[in-house]
């Protein structure tokens, strides 16, 4: 054997499994990205609901005052 062919396959197994490695994180990363947007989409769906429901509940047409002193007289002067 050549010491110069073994150290050669030393660095070619070390690419590799680095390669492996760097691979093996970066699924990871993306998998727990994917479970953090999802969470992150679902809280958003919530408050969509939310304030699609506080919506419903706001009157369109403003309630004026019918009666009592406030907002029902108009004091003028000359």
């Amino acid at each position: 054997m050549n010491s110069g062919t073994l150290c050669e396959d030393d660095t070619m197994d070390s690419a590799v499994n680095n390669m492996v490695g760097a691979s093996m994180a970066l699924q990871q990363a993306q998998v727990s990205q994917q479970a953090q947007l999802s969470v992150f989409k679902q809280a958003l769906d919530g408050n969509a609901s939310q304030i699609a429901a506080l919506m419903e509940s706001v009157s369109l047409e403003p309630q004026l005052a019918t009666s009592g002193s406030i907002g029902t007289q108009i004091n003028t002067t000359a």
